[in-house]
């Protein structure tokens, strides 16, 4: 649409708008009224029904939205493919692009696609709900390249996350594509490649029922990269034919305005200064979605050939502002292949800052001109272009300027010189001279797709010949509220020869110039500080080698010392899998025992398993958002909806007074479904708002006002000891005689270690559907681990009985706990809700939303002191255990009695007591995590044992073996250890991870290294299997066989992905004498089975499994008559007999776990049914300069009994391991001294990725370990290998304290959990940090504190 002047017309009206043609998976879509604040993924999911496609954080972090795009592109005739998030890309951006989703490439119905069947079937997809991210990302990767390196896997996936496998069996999968990583699969001439490359795994005794392998290859199709699906042919000829235009999209707050050239795109921004800028929308797009901004009009100028262009001049190379980041890259790396090394010493640095920016997805849209401009403090790119001086052409619609990248560039705050109506054209990057070398570091909390600590970026330039200094730039990201120079430090450094002398006064002079406030935003004050030191320090050193190589005459660099120039390059993971085989003579239909995919594997793959939020919308269905308060502590004055009320789509609000049962609701009844003139916790739930669309029922939400009386909040644990803030009862575990215990003893210690809280980022986060039905009767679909908690909590607050309120949950993206008891928060306000409109309601919280509101793992404070002998033996503990809870009880007291019933590990120790204190404070309400209170209790363990090593001048290892429990020995709450498995586990670890060996290589290596240290570590677990609450080890299970033979089996698990409907199947066929294909388990739900216990405590299979085989023994035994009349007949036959004979077919079957009852108060009675056990070794390498480490191997050995499915034990094995690798080493909730927490998604609170894996991973699961308490022989599986991860924790510390003797500190240390970056670096001391003191606490208000 144009007027006379030849500009776009902005018509007011929505009819304004230009059509938007574009392709989903083949299929043309012209959308009429495209809306500029729309993404992708909405428009896939809610417009077009394509619900594979997953939404997981909405801010380009996690993966599981990602999509293909393709693009033909006129200047070089090229079809383009690339991954992009769906959750960030405008539908406006889309003009003339083709979408491929996970659905447009294969389906379980018509034909799978070699990338969906692969991770299917080399166990890679767990909950599943990350799946298709994965699946897209690979998909994308062999579109562009059909035999791809490892590493160019590695590199596709920095931008996915997955919370369940632990991405071992993706990689796995996956390695099957590339040219470097196809395992031999067992076909080798003396057997499995994997197995002979780490001869140390393998044995000393050889088993001939030993099995490597979980999945055939000669399975998997095979992989044809000429029969991908085409470009539409009609997008071909349009594209090619068709001139650009201007394009013009109006929404309800925002216009859309897409020039096809450069004139216009000046005009339009002269004419609209304010306007935002769009090429990627990763800035733009989180800025309107987290921080509330509304931008009236945007620019897309992603497709104006000038600000595309790349040009190479005899300086250097100038790139078009909207060059997207992996363009750059991809030409750099030409040029860098091409040019003299001298010359590209600058590019290599931009290179190396780009390895680590973000995740491939965001690199293959965001513009290096919205870096730029965005002026992010912590932007990775511009320390280097300020240290190379690059320069930039601004333009405006009267002319252009050129502007160099300098101290003077960034005037404030994500300020620039630019002003409001020019535009960024080009930015120019040198070559490098002969004589000038550059580096550029990064520091981040994770290596992959994270934001930075700190960044730098240093150029030094020499006159020719010599070590004189003639120019140097040292530039800093994270140090100031802008990109800045040390301008200080670097004149007074000029003129200097390079060696020792100036490398002092350059530390001492940076630790001057670059102060930071110590209540700066980011905290980790000390940590930065002694960074910009640290990493001046690995440019001196890199800089003295280059000289030597350039023949000029300066101080060599130390072998010692060369391990700190050191550029990280992840090296290909390798692995193994060991465990038993089924007995020779195993039906070939008893699949029990033998590695069998998980049933809705494929499914997953494939974007056609349906979750709660993919079901279709109702016709009347309505949306809710909740509000929830801002303060941790305060008095509701007054609630203000009337600005709400105006916006667009509002129907309803709800308050406390609209719940037409009771108010009251949680497990200890000691919480609301809305708050009642008082709030708690910031995440409060006030009341909600109910819209047509989520964006207007959120927008509504996010416009109401309250007004609070704030009063003092308790937030950390500290607060609460000093106020004495706790719940009853305060538990206690005693045992032997404490006192007789310390005078025994040769040596007392004291110690103390604060273990931090965790998130359970399950993919998918909580939601619920509920419909209304006659009667009062209320269906709900539900996310959640506990449905029966659920029925009962709805019904209660609709003052319904439980009969009406039926709750179904067919799968959940993942639960660890998460939504055991916390569904309580969403499900009965979403219930009341649709109860009051008589119409359909649902809600799915956003990350963000779900992070603040539903609280995650108890952060713990332990205090000990333990006596000892000089052998090392451990004779008394006394020990207290202090856990943040939150604003509510929850599951707390149940959490912290499990803390202490693991509080002494795997160890014997004789006189020992255990107190535990639950911090009542003004958080959200802390709930169930994957181990229940047991990893805090272990880890307490763990670390008192490690100071009695140190202490002694030990190796921890001795230590640990000399105290391991014996068989027969009882325990601190009097359980006799029977059929104890932990030295057969430990002495296998020890053999197949060749500890003898690698522990005179560490050694050796640190000997060797002075700036990195290795370390390593033994770890065993011991962990109880039942629910503490005697009350429910209990399940139900009821079978119908149909008249045709098929059997519709359910129970009161539920399906999170930990295979547990895979596992009762197995379980069915085996007890039936049928195969599982003539099995079905539909969903589990209240009114199939009733009263069920939540899907926790690792006891499911057990509970669940034996109330399947006993209600299939009923059933075989009503057939048997059958089977002995006509013994010749198939399984169909006898059903339609008995069918005839009028024999019931249905069946109810139970199970409650005997023997089972502990008192407290006597210290006597069964706590656990029995045990599982298992011992990890693992091996780090640490950066004593920068803090980050890496996982160099780690071997598990596991006690499972007789594995039920090897590959979900495994999976199980690998992915708790994975999840402990977070808890004790990268994950951090940071919350504000009032108590926000302000790590709220994925960009500021880090899970593993895949760049976490331990580079060699060896998992074995106990041969012949029959365990006769649990069903055929099998033992509980999801929470015990959690624990292990602490190997690498202890590890890290291990590293340390070989760091902490190079500067003479020796003895036991504190190391609290996680070991961030930040805590390895402060803890290993040393000339830099004595540099850098830390301000005296309380001298200051700190940006976050430890809760």
């Amino acid at each position: 649409m144009r007027d006379v002047n030849g500009t776009m017309a902005e018509a007011g009206d929505r009819n304004g708008s230009d059509e938007l043609v574009f392709f989903v998976n083949g299929r043309k879509i012209i959308e009429k009224n495209a809306d500029p604040e729309m993404t992708l993924l909405t428009y896939l999911r809610r417009k077009l029904g394509l619900t594979g496609t997953k939404l997981g954080c909405a801010e380009g972090g996690c993966g599981a939205c990602t999509v293909m795009l393709s693009r033909y592109q006129p200047h070089t005739k090229q079809l383009l493919h690339y991954a992009i998030n769906a959750c960030l890309a405008p539908l406006c951006s889309l003009h003339m692009v083709a979408v491929t989703t996970v659905e447009g490439i294969g389906s379980v119905a018509r034909k799978l696609h070699p990338v969906q069947e692969r991770i299917a079937k080399s166990h890679g997809s767990q909950c599943g709900f990350c799946t298709p991210g994965i699946v897209m990302s690979m998909y994308a990767l062999l579109r562009n390249n059909p035999t791809p390196k490892m590493a160019d896997m590695e590199e596709a996936f920095q931008g996915n996350l997955c919370r369940c496998t632990g991405y071992r069996p993706i990689l796995h999968g996956y390695k099957t594509f590339t040219l470097d990583g196809g395992c031999c699969g067992g076909k080798g001439k003396n057997g499995c490649c994997m197995k002979n490359k780490n001869k140390v795994l393998q044995n000393s005794e050889e088993y001939v029922d030993e099995a490597t392998s979980l999945f055939n290859t000669e399975d998997f199709a095979p992989y044809d990269p000429t029969q991908e699906v085409i470009f539409p042919p009609e997008l071909m000829s349009l594209s090619k034919g068709q001139r650009s235009q201007s394009l013009c999209f109006h929404g309800e707050r925002t216009t859309w305005l897409q020039p096809d050239s450069l004139d216009e795109f000046l005009l339009l921004k002269w004419k609209h200064p304010e306007a935002r800028v769009v090429v990627g929308n990763t800035e733009v797009g989180i800025e309107v979605k987290f921080k509330n901004m509304v931008y009236p009009v945007i620019l897309a100028p992603a497709f104006i050939p000038e600000l595309n262009a790349v040009t190479h001049t005899e300086d250097g190379i100038s790139f078009g502002a909207a060059c997207t980041l992996s363009h750059m890259a991809a030409v750099l790396r030409q040029a860098v292949r091409t040019l003299h090394p001298h010359q590209s010493e600058v590019f290599l640095a931009v290179l190396e800052q780009l390895r680590w920016f973000a995740g491939q997805q965001i690199r293959n849209v965001a513009a290096v001109g919205g870096n730029i401009m965005t002026a992010s403090p912590i932007s990775d790119l511009n320390p280097v272009f300020m240290a190379a001086g690059c320069k930039l052409i601004l333009m405006d619609k009267d002319g252009s300027r050129e502007v160099q990248m300098d101290d003077r560039f960034f005037t404030g705050y994500r300020r620039t010189v630019v002003r409001p109506q020019e535009i960024l054209i080009s930015v120019h990057i040198p070559y490098s001279k002969k004589s000038q070398f550059i580096s550029a570091f990064k520091q981040s909390p994770r290596r992959e797709d994270d934001i930075s600590i700190v960044t730098a970026a240093m150029s030094v330039t020499f006159t020719p010949g010599t070590d004189v200094v003639e120019d140097l730039r040292l530039s800093y990201g994270g140090m100031a509220p802008t990109t800045m120079l040390a301008k200080k430090t670097a004149n007074k450094l000029l003129g200097r020869q390079w060696g020792e002398e100036l490398l002092q006064e350059a530390c001492s002079s940076l630790a001057e110039e670059m102060t930071l406030d110590p209540s700066a935003p980011g905290g980790m004050v000390t940590y930065r500080r002694t960074l910009t030191l640290s990493l001046f320090y690995k440019f001196y050193l890199t800089v003295l080698q280059k000289l030597r190589l350039q023949g000029v005459d300066v101080q060599e660099v130390s072998s010692k010392s060369l391990s700190a120039t050191q550029v990280y390059h992840q090296e290909t993971p390798s692995s193994v899998q060991i465990y038993q085989t089924v007995p020779e003579g195993q039906c070939q239909d008893d699949v029990v025992g033998r590695p069998m995919m998980h049933l809705s594997a494929l499914k997953q793959a494939t974007g056609e398993a349906v979750y709660c939020d993919d079901m279709p919308t109702y016709e009347n269905e309505l949306y809710l958002a909740l509000i929830t308060s801002t303060k941790a502590h305060a008095q509701i004055l007054s609630v203000d909806v009337s600005a709400a009320e105006c916006l667009p789509g509002v129907v309803s609000f709800l308050f406390a007074d609209d719940v037409p049962g009771s108010n009251v609701t949680g497990i200890r009844l000691d919480e609301t479904v809305f708050a009642d003139n008082q709030v708690t916790c910031v995440g409060h739930i006030i009341g909600a708002v109910v819209a047509d669309t989520q964006v207007h029922a959120q927008r509504a939400a996010k416009a109401v006002k309250i007004q609070y009386e704030e009063l003092q909040p308790v937030v950390t644990i500290q607060e609460a000891i000093t106020a004495r803030s706790f719940y009853e009862p305060i538990r206690t575990i005693q045992n032997g005689d404490l006192e007789a215990g310390f005078k025994q003893a040769e040596h007392i210690l004291e110690g103390e270690i604060h273990i931090g809280g965790q998130e359970h980022f399950y993919l998918e986060t909580h939601v619920t559907l509920a419909v209304p039905r006659e009667d009062e009767e209320m269906e709900l679909f539900v996310s959640t681990q506990s449905p029966s908690d659920t029925q009962c909590f709805v019904a209660k607050a609709l003052g319904v009985a439980a009969n009406k309120v039926l709750i179904r949950v067919k799968r959940m993206g993942g639960g660890f706990g998460g939504k055991e008891s916390r569904s309580v928060v969403l499900s009965p306000v979403v219930a009341v809700a649709a109860n009051k409109l008589k119409r359909p309601v649902r809600c799915m919280l956003d990350r963000d939303e779900d992070m603040l509101i539903t609280g995650g793992r108890h952060p713990f404070y332990g205090k000990y002191k333990v006596g000892f002998l000089n052998s090392g033996k451990v004779v008394a503990v006394d020990a207290s255990f202090y856990s943040n809870v939150g604003n509510s009880m929850d599951l707390s007291q149940a959490i912290m009695e499990r803390a202490l019933f693991h509080m002494e590990n795997s160890y014997r120790v004789p006189n020992i007591r255990g107190q535990g204190f639950m911090c009542h404070t003004n958080l959200p309400s802390n709930t169930a995590f994957r181990g229940f209170g047991g990893p805090q209790g272990m880890m307490v363990a763990e670390n008192w044992i490690t100071d009695v090593a140190h202490s002694l001048g030990r190796s921890a290892e001795e230590v640990r073996r000399l105290n391991l429990y014996l068989d027969g020995e009882s325990t601190p709450y009097n359980q006799i250890l029977y059929g104890l498995t932990l030295d057969r586990c430990w002495n296998e670890c020890l053999s197949r991870s060749g500890y003898v060996q690698r522990q005179a290589a560490v050694h050796l290596y640190n000997k060797q290294n002075r700036w990195t240290k290795r370390g390593l570590a033994v770890v065993p677990t011991k962990f109880g299997i039942s629910f503490t609450a005697t009350f429910l080890n209990q399940a139900g299970a009821l079978v119908h066989i149909y008249k045709d033979g098929s059997v519709l089996l359910t129970h009161g698990g539920t399906e999170m992905g930990q295979g547990l409907h895979t596992k009762m199947v197995q379980v069915a066929s085996r007890v039936l004498g049928i195969p599982c294909s003539k099995i079905h388990i539909s969903e589990t739900s209240t009114n199939t089975v009733a009263n069920t216990s939540p899907t926790a405590a690792s006891a499911s299979s057990d509970l669940n499994g034996a109330a399947v085989q006993n209600a299939c023994e009923i059933l075989k035994e009503r057939l048997e008559p059958f089977k002995i009349k006509n013994p010749e007949g198939s399984w169909e036959d006898w059903v339609k007999t008995a069918y005839f004979d009028r024999v019931n077919l249905s069946a109810n079957g139970f199970y409650k776990t005997p023997d089972l009852g502990y008192s407290f108060e006597l210290n006597s009675g069964r706590a656990f049914h029995y045990f599982s056990y298992g011992v990890a070794c693992s091996e780090v390498e640490i950066d004593c300069l920068t803090g980050a480490h890496k996982n160099l191997s780690t071997t598990i050995v596991m006690d499972v009994g007789q594995s039920l499915n090897p590959a979900i034990d495994i999976g199980q094995v690998e992915g708790g391991f994975m999840q402990g690798l977070g808890l004790f080493t990268l994950e951090e909730l940071h919350y504000s001294p009032q108590g926000v927490l302000l790590t709220r998604g994925p960009g500021s609170y880090k899970i593993p990725a895949f760049g976490n894996v331990p580079t060699e991973l060896s998992v074995s699961l106990l041969r012949d370990a029959p365990n006769d308490k649990a069903i055929f022989s099998s033992k509980a599986v999801g929470e015990p290998p959690f624990f292990l991860a602490a190997s690498i924790f202890y590890a890290i510390k291990d590293a340390i304290s070989a760091a902490r003797a190079e500067s003479g500190i020796t003895g036991p240390f504190r190391l609290d959990s996680p070991a961030s970056a930040e805590r390895i670096r402060n803890t290993c001391s040393d000339r830099f940090t004595k540099l850098c003191p830390p301000a005296e606490p309380g001298t200051f208000k700190p940006w976050s504190v430890q809760v």
